[in-house]
This record gives structure tokens, C-alpha cells and sequence, in this order.
């Protein structure tokens, strides 16, 4: 059966409506930046004890003084290990996708729960949306609208709409049919029918829609910060880019957090707004003789509003209000004036050496510097939108040749800072007799099969399964295990200490070969490709607005010797800690910071 080009045309109608409709996306990106920023400037604004009160009284409130307790507990616990800001961050996305699938699926359920006609157009429609990979909706998010929270809170939107239709349509339906007839018969109109009497009765069934819609919300934050949205999914896409298991429990820990809240706090909101709700909570309090157990005190609405206040003055009283600090002052001297400049890397080891080294060196001159993770598509793609300013890790011209012919005419290259490089499939050394690719033919059963490789989206892993393999007819006996940097190197280490067969794509330079006595397999054949060069790419137009940091970029080299001192020095820092691995390193380096960003 001959190949149908679904894909090529998939293709070819994102091409279209990129080509025509941009002014849309602009729009639509611009719209939804605002609703985040807005919703996330009043998150950050109180300080997080403050804010974690607040959300603990109205926990209070609505559940009981237990609740409020465990609230406060929990939010105190994602203050202390850090990660507040991005918790906030985690909480606004959530925030703003759910208003914004709400206003669209309400209507479209109660339009649904109306025509059956419609209702059976929608539900393919909904299957397809709810079945369909989540990650799959990132890849035209980022086309149409670059990198950042907005492609995050778009795949949300999609991806949670189904059971927010499914929920309206079907609570709405169950409302008792003798119901709406009388209403109908004493001359109800139709709207009143809907908001007096079907909506009300089926307010317990849109609220559990609404539960899950911000679960679904919830479960898409790790996803959204593949792409830059920042927050709790950016720091676990951060911890499983460097396997750092601890900031993976704490952001996982932090992520539960906000989903107990957020489940048990629409549960009661549910019951309070709903007729039903209330008369069943009336009649548990008949049930249980007036008696209230004091873990389930409740306050009064007004007692509650009062203990904001009272929270809000006494913190004020305290300074405990966010505001500019002397950080933000200190960021604001200097040639760069507090401008904006954002930084994205791979996490190959010598981008985040070099990236927190050009963060260190833009922020002693004043700029106001952002470095986040990515993937290499995304990576590309954002600085061909324009959302990210440079990266300093593009292999040229080989291993990134695919994204290089795809974006060239969106970016500026500022030369190599380093190389040549090298690309290669490296053994330990223990094992006798496997020297170069050749060897590894008939022996798969030594190493289970496998070629512990790295992201897959890096240039590297294309050209071994497309062309490194085929070449000494190793497709079909090896399979190349996707994964990630740290991850290989994690199963390297593993296996080295159990003196057991691994072979792993490497390259050079890079740190593994000083910590391990490990083989380059040589390639008789030159498949590999001749070394490339580590190259800054820049978006477009990038120099003309930072001319001073060009020249800075453009003059940038470093050694082989300077390279693996900074790659090793912030391995032995720890994760996490780049930043003050590269303070450390400057000072062992006098001078060299001067020589690298000169004023003079």
C-alpha cells in the first residue's frame, strides 16, 4: 500500500496558517501573556508566608481549621526549599488556563446538552483532543506561537477542554426532565430555564468539570516548561535533564501540594455555591446535633475577610511585602543598565559551562540576564521567533546542520569560540578487543543491544541512527537508546563501576574522559564527519540592538584547558549551583573576565 504524505500535509496547512493568520497569533499570544503576567504579578506580589495565609484562611473557610493548617504547612514547605516563585509561576498557568477553557466550554457544552446534532459533531472532536498525546500539541504551539509560558497554556487549553465540555453537557442533561417541563409550562423562558434551573441543579457536576480541568491543567506543567513556561515543570524538566533527584522530588512534592489544595478547595467551593451542596451540609449538621469538632471550625465569611486584613496589616507592619530590593538595584548599574537579555542552552556540559559564564559576566555589567533549558527544536525555534537572545552551543557545521538550514536566515552566527570537536561512540577500556565501530558487528549480545545515547533531538543522535549506523550495518543488531545527557552519563558511571560492557555516544571535549578511562571507537570510514566548531548563534538582529555584547561574543575563545577546568569545576560544586561554580572559577582565572567583556 503505497505511503499516504499525512505529515507532509500536516506540514503544509501549518505552513499556511503561519504564513496568513500570524497577525492572530500575535494577538492571541499578546492577550494571553497579559492574563499571565497580570494573575502572576498579584501572586508575587504579598511575600510567601502572607500569601500562604491568605490561601490557609480561605481553606479555613471553606473546609475547616484542619485544612487551614495543612494548607499553611504545605505552602511554608514549598517556601522553604526554594521554590515559591515557581510555584506562583505553576499556579498563574493554571489560573489562566482554566478561565480561559471555561469560557469555552461552558457554552460549547451547554450548546451541546441543547442539539444533539452538535453534541455528535463535538464528541469525535473531543476524543481526538483528549487521546492525542500532550506533547504533540507543543510542536505547532511552538511554530505559531514561539517559546514561553504561551505555548504551555495553549497545549493546556487543548488538551483539558474535552472534560470541561463532557462535564457541562452531561450535568445539564441530567437535570430532572419533569423540572425544566414545569418550569416551561408556568412560562419560563427558555434562558431563565437555563440559568435558574438547569444550571444551578447541575452546578455539582460543571464543579467536578472544573476539578478537572485544573487537574489536567496540573498534569501539563512539566510538559509546558519543556518549552520555556517556566515555573514547577520547568525546574523537573530541569532535574530530569541533569537526573538531580532531589529538585525532582521537591518540585514533584510542590506540584501535589498545589493539586490537594487546589482539589480539596473546588470540592467545598462546589458545595458551597451549589443548592444541593448546601442542603446536604445542612442536613449533616441537623444529622450531628449542632456539634462541630473544632478540627472542623469554620469561620463566618466576615471573620475570614477579617483575618486577611489582620494578616495583611501585620505583615505590612513587618516588611514582609515583596518590593525592589538592593539586588534589583545593583542589577540596574553598570553598561547594561538593567536591559533584558535572555540565554538558552542544551544540557551538554560545555553550554551550561559557557552559558552561566556569559550569565555571570552580562550580570557584572549590569544586564538583567534569564538562562532556561531547552530542547534543541525548541531552542531554535525561539531564537528564530525572537524569544531568546543567543545560545553559545551550536555544533557547526555538522551535528546541528538540520536546524542551521532551517533557521539560518533568522539567526547570526558570531563564530567559534571553540573546536575542532569530535563525535564518537566511546567504550571503557576494559573492554579488550572492541577498538572502533567495526568491532562492535556480532557482539550486540555483549552490550544488551544497546547505544546509550542523549536527547534526541540533538543533531548527534539523527546522523549515528541515520548514517554512523547503517554505514557499518549496525541498524538492525543495535538500538539506540533516547535519553538525555545526564542520563548517559549516569548509566556510564553505573556501569563502570560494575566493570560492565556499555558503549555510549561521546564527544569531545568533555570531562567523562578525565574521570574515566574510556576508548574513542575509531571510524575507519569518516561517517562521523569532520570535527565542527562550538559557535554563539544569535537572533537576528540581536547586534544592532546590543552592540556592545556582539563585539564581546564575537572575540569570545576559550581553551581546551580553560573549557574542562570550568566543566569540572562546576561538577564539583554540584548541581544546581552553576552560577557559583563560575564565581569560583573566575577567581582561580584573574583577569579573564576583563579580557572577555572589555569596557575600555
Amino acid at each position: 500500500m503505497p505511503r499516504i504524505p499525512l505529515g507532509d500535509w500536516v506540514d503544509s496547512a501549518v505552513g499556511f496558517l503561519q504564513s496568513h493568520l500570524s497577525w492572530l497569533f500575535d494577538a492571541i499570544s499578546a492577550l494571553v501573556t497579559g492574563m499571565y503576567d497580570a494573575v502572576d504579578a498579584v501572586l508575587s506580589a504579598p511575600a510567601p508566608l502572607l500569601l500562604a495565609g491568605i490561601l490557609a484562611v480561605a481553606a479555613w473557610w471553606l473546609r475547616g481549621l484542619l485544612a487551614g493548617v495543612l494548607a499553611f504547612a504545605g505552602f511554608a514547605l514549598v517556601d522553604s526549599v526554594e521554590l515559591w516563585d515557581e510555584a506562583m509561576g505553576t499556579l498563574s498557568l493554571v489560573l489562566v488556563a482554566t478561565v480561559v477553557t471555561l469560557a469555552l466550554a461552558v457554552p460549547l457544552g451547554i450548546w451541546s446538552s441543547r442539539s444533539k446534532t452538535v453534541s455528535a459533531v463535538v464528541r469525535p472532536v473531543l476524543d481526538f483532543m483528549q487521546t492525542m498525546p500532550a506533547m504533540v500539541y507543543l510542536i505547532p504551539g511552538i511554530i505559531f506561537f514561539g517559546v514561553g509560558v504561551v505555548p504551555g497554556i495553549i497545549a493546556t487549553i487543548v488538551f483539558a477542554l474535552a472534560p470541561g465540555v463532557r462535564m457541562t453537557e452531561l450535568g445539564i442533561r441530567q437535570v430532572d426532565g419533569e423540572l425544566v417541563e414545569a418550569a416551561e409550562a408556568f412560562g419560563t423562558t427558555p434562558r431563565d430555564t437555563l440559568l435558574r434551573v438547569q444550571l444551578p441543579l447541575a452546578l455539582p457536576t460543571l464543579m467536578a468539570g472544573i476539578n478537572q480541568v485544573i487537574m489536567l491543567g496540573l498534569s501539563m506543567v512539566v510538559i509546558a516548561g519543556m518549552v520555556g513556561g517556566g515555573g514547577l515543570g520547568g525546574a523537573v524538566y530541569r532535574a530530569i535533564g541533569n537526573v538531580d533527584i532531589g529538585l525532582g522530588f521537591e518540585a514533584g512534592v510542590s506540584i501535589v501540594i498545589l493539586a490537594m489544595y487546589l482539589d480539596r478547595m473546588t470540592g467545598a467551593l462546589g458545595r458551597q455555591v451549589s443548592p444541593l451542596g448546601r442542603r446536604a451540609l445542612a442536613k449533616a449538621r441537623a444529622a450531628a446535633g449542632g456539634r462541630l469538632r473544632i478540627r472542623n471550625h469554620r469561620p463566618r465569611p466576615a471573620f475570614a475577610v477579617a483575618g486577611i486584613v489582620v494578616l495583611s496589616l501585620i505583615a505590612g507592619g513587618m516588611g514582609m511585602f515583596g518590593g525592589t530590593t538592593s539586588g534589583t538595584a545593583v542589577a540596574g548599574t553598570g553598561t547594561g543598565n538593567g536591559k533584558k537579555i535572555s540565554l538558552g542552552y542544551i544540557p551538554w556540559d560545555e553550554g551550561v559551562a559557557s552559558t552561566f559564564l556569559w550569565k555571570e559576566l552580562l550580570e557584572e555589567h549590569g544586564y538583567e540576564v534569564d538562562a532556561k533549558q531547552y530542547e534543541a527544536g525548541a531552542l531554535y525555534t525561539g531564537m528564530a521567533g525572537g524569544q531568546i537572545d543567543f545560545q553559545t552551543d551550536a555544533w557547526l557545521p555538522v551535528t546541528h546542520a538540520n536546524y542551521w538550514a532551517k533557521y539560518r536566515n533568522e539567526l547570526e552566527d558570531m563564530g567559534a569560540w571553540y573546536g575542532p570537536t569530535s563525535l564518537e561512540l566511546a567504550v571503557p577500556s576494559y573492554m579488550k578487543g572492541i577498538d572502533s565501530l567495526d568491532d562492535l558487528k556480532g557482539k550486540s549480545d555483549q552490550f544488551k543491544g544497546r547505544i546509550i545515547g542523549i536527547e534526541p533531538s540533538a543533531g548527534m543522535m539523527g546522523l549515528l541512527k541515520d548514517k554512523v549506523l547503517p554505514a557499518y550495518g549496525l541498524d538492525k543488531e543495535y538500538q539506540v537508546v533516547d535519553g538525555s545527557t545526564p542520563g548517559m552519563l549516569a548509566e556510564l558511571k553505573r556501569a563502570y563501576a560494575k566493570k560492565e560492557p556499555i558503549v555510549v555516544t561521546l564527544w569531545s571535549p568533555h570531562w567523562a574522559y578525565s574521570d574515566y578511562d574510556l576508548k574513542k571507537l575509531k571510524d575507519p570510514k569518516g561517517t562521523w564527519g569532520k570535527g565542527d566548531g562550538v559557535h554563539t548563534l544569535t537572533r537576528k538582529g540581536f547586534a544592532e540592538d546590543n552592540p556592545e555584547v556582539a563585539k564581546w561574543l564575537k572575540s569570545f575563545k576559550l581553551s581546551e584547558q580553560q573549557l574542562t577546568g570550568l566543566e569540572a569545576k562546576i561538577q564539583q560544586t554540584g548541581k544546581g549551583k552553576e552560577q557559583e561554580a563560575v564565581r569560583a572559577w573566575l577567581k582561580e582565572n584573574p583577569g579573564l573576565a576583563e579580557k572577555l567583556t572589555p569596557t575600555g
